[in-house]
């Protein structure tokens, strides 16, 4: 049986991943190279065909040939040494010609004193191009020969057939091809090393199990925080209520007792008015609030009776909602008026769930929308516990959920649209019966 993509192991993942990108940069790697290459080939024709036909038109045995009034006395004298130079370069043929265009000289004799095949310029100038003719597509280039007054008397072409550039680049194109095979072993190599490094830290766990691995880790993280800041805050209610009571200002000790349990009753009051409470997302905004209370941020959570149940799992639910929590938290903390807003509602179409968290921060800049999503990427220095993963987090959950993450400003909130429970189950399962 064939393994499915969920069933892959993240180590073979990463490296599936991995070997696909090293492939396809080797291929475009070669493809790039192949095409320097070819014009390459092209420019190193052009340029040899410019400089030795501007060498022959200044050369003094081709300007006295080319002087004189006798075209076949011309072809004579010019005819060997034109097919001397060709023998010895890089050159397909050289032909000279009078300032009409008659050849005086021709890779093929009998083609002597017919007209020349190409663009002679209207004015004495030297031109460069491809062109077809006798001996099919060539690149050329004229150049005008003048006599010692300067007068031009006939010209002299110098070409190098296509077929040549051709059989040039291909003799380069094992190059490419090899650095290109580097290039994909080096990518290989880079994949397999990957692929050993993450066996080693996740075993042959699928690639969903790893991400709802530190997806309980972050859950776990968020809601320690959140106890750890509860615990220390009772604590000081508690030590200060005993002070005040053995001092014998019992009425004060009382009122801070009684503020504390509505406070707490106030947000349990909110959770349980749910047609589908979730027990465990009740439980961590009870530890946020007091978290938020520690770090002097004023809280305020709006809880609509009628929102549904959450699609995702406990776990994923205080993952998503912690998260956004965590860095609500931090920015309104470093802001001059302190405040966070959670707010849980029902979709405006029906059916979903809509979590949001509001701020009194900074806000994020545009520039940055869709890079803090990224992992590894964060505006703030890392901790001991690390940065650039919760928002990443966050969206990976809300993304295979079939929800989408919005960042809104005035305030900066942070939006999560979650379908209902029969969207979700149709969009993963198919049509209900």
């Amino acid at each position: 049986m064939v393994r499915s993509e969920r069933s892959r192991s993240a180590a073979s993942h990463v490296f599936v991943v991995l070997l696909v990108a090293a492939v396809l940069v080797g291929a475009i790697a070669a493809a790039i190279l192949a095409l320097q290459t070819q014009r390459s080939s092209r420019a190193e024709a052009e340029q040899l065909t410019r400089a030795l036909a501007q060498s022959l038109a200044d050369s003094p045995s081709v300007i006295e040939a080319l002087d004189g009034a006798d075209a076949d006395a011309a072809s004579a004298a010019l005819q060997p040494y034109a097919t001397a130079v060709v023998e010895h370069s890089a050159l397909d043929f050289i032909t000279v010609m009078t300032s009409t265009g008659v050849r005086v000289t021709h890779p093929d004799p009998a083609r002597l004193g017919e007209q020349y095949l190409g663009t002679i310029p209207a004015t004495p100038t030297t031109l460069t191009e491809e062109f077809t003719g006798t001996l099919g597509a060539s690149i050329r280039t004229i150049t005008p020969v003048a006599n010692a007054a300067g007068e031009s008397v006939g010209w002299v072409a110098a070409g190098v057939t296509v077929e040549s550039v051709a059989e040039s680049f291909l003799g380069r194109l094992p190059s490419a091809v090899a650095i290109a095979a580097l290039i994909i072993a080096a990518g290989s190599l880079g994949a397999f090393l990957a692929r050993r490094y993450t066996r080693r830290i996740a075993g042959d766990l699928p690639a969903g199990r790893v991400r709802d691995a530190v997806a309980s880790y972050e859950s776990v993280r968020t809601l320690g925080e959140a106890l750890r800041a509860q615990t220390h805050e009772h604590g000081n209610r508690m030590h200060t209520a005993i002070a005040l009571l053995e001092l014998g200002r019992t009425r004060e000790a009382i009122d801070i007792l009684a503020e504390t349990s509505q406070q707490s009753q106030s947000l349990v009051d909110q959770v349980t008015a749910r047609r589908d409470g979730d027990p465990t997302v009740g439980a961590l905004l009870l530890d946020k609030a007091s978290q938020a209370k520690e770090s002097g941020v004023e809280w305020s959570a709006d809880i609509a009776p009628d929102a549904p149940r959450s699609v995702l799992a406990p776990m994923d639910s205080i993952a998503v909602l912690g998260n956004l929590i965590d860095n609500a938290l931090d920015a309104a903390a470093a802001a001059p008026v302190r405040w966070l807003r959670v707010v849980l509602r029902s979709a405006s179409n029906g059916g979903g769930l809509v979590l949001e968290v509001s701020d009194s921060g900074a806000g994020v800049p545009a520039a940055v929308r869709e890079q803090i999503f990224q992992h590894g990427f964060s505006t703030k220095p890392a901790g001991a516990e690390g940065r650039g993963v919760g928002l990443a987090l966050v969206r990976s959950i809300v993304n295979e959920a079939g929800g989408t993450v919005e960042i809104l400003d005035e305030p900066t909130t942070f939006r999560v649209t979650l379908p209902g429970a029969r969207a979700s189950r149709a969009e993963t399962k198919g049509p209900l019966p």
